[in-house]
């Protein structure tokens, strides 16, 4: 069988699980998120490969990375990527790759960017099931009267991640 490998990587804010695929970044999540098996299953189900723990040159890159954004010293990622989800989701995580360090986004405005107006609450599903936070910059996703709305890992670490990029 065909194996992810995974790590933990702790942050000052949250602790992440990461995981790469033959030579991509398939997992870069929040450890303990509420949706946390769910992601899992369609991960591994969709790359019909099983986690095992081990380490990777491509997870140490992506561990130093995350630890230069909290840090404040990185605006962007060039990781390889490999998402998986249905091909409304993947133009969706598409439209948030395309938003800006320091600048935010409504539900609405991601859902006229993915040209489906009309399905922002299949864009705001498509949103939660991001599985590469931070990469895929869904906290700059914000409600259309402005206020933070659902995030993976809490609003607290949305706000947080915001102020890094000095947004809010």
């Amino acid at each position: 069988m065909k194996q992810i490998q995974i790590q933990y990587h702790k942050t000052p804010c949250t602790e992440f699980i990461l995981g790469s695929f033959e030579g991509k970044i398939c997992l870069l999540d929040y450890r303990y998120r509420e949706k946390r098996e769910s992601i899992d299953r369609r991960i591994q189900k969709g790359l019909d490969a099983i986690y095992i723990e081990q380490d990777n040159p491509l997870l140490q890159e992506t561990r130093k990375a995350l630890d230069e954004y909290f840090s404040g010293k990185r605006k962007t990622f060039d990781l390889p990527m490999r998402t998986v989800g249905t091909p409304f989701q993947t133009k969706v995580w598409e439209a948030l790759q395309k938003i800006p360090y320091g600048t935010t986004a409504t539900y609405a405005q991601l859902a006229t960017k993915t040209n489906k107006p009309e399905a922002v609450r299949a864009v705001a599903n498509a949103v939660g099931a991001n599985a590469l936070a931070i990469i895929i910059p869904c906290h700059r996703i914000i409600g259309s009267d402005g206020t933070l709305t659902g995030y993976a890992g809490g609003l607290a670490l949305k706000q947080g991640l915001l102020d890094i990029e000095t947004i809010l």
